[in-house]
């Protein structure tokens, strides 16, 4: 596992909840990661609580994190070490009522 997989496993794995997007919560760069952060305040998130990679501010880090979950695209939401899904699986998930499930310890 090269540096970089390894500084992206620790974020993952040592914050409950990752949140991989151009910008942060406060000042979202694209509409996809605006709309990430829109989706967890929906579920009750304090987007506070989120850890945020501004992946803009790290070249290595905006492609290792594509490499790490096998997932082209940015945002990528992690919960509890597990790869959730980018704007468009959260805003399905979030309908149906699954993201609020995968949250909810996370909530408050």
């Amino acid at each position: 596992m090269s540096d970089t997989q390894q500084r992206i496993d620790q974020l993952v794995k040592n914050s409950d909840i990752v949140l991989f997007m151009k910008g942060n919560a406060s000042f979202p760069m694209c509409g996809f990661s605006g709309r990430a952060i829109q989706i967890l305040k929906a579920c009750g998130v304090d987007t506070r609580a989120v850890t945020t990679v501004n992946v803009l501010e790290d070249p290595e880090i905006r492609q290792g994190i594509k490499e790490y979950s096998n997932w082209p695209t940015i945002p990528q939401l992690y919960v509890k070490g597990e790869f959730v899904g980018g704007s468009d699986i959260m805003m399905e998930m979030y309908e149906n009522g699954e993201l609020q499930q995968v949250l909810g310890g996370q909530v408050g």
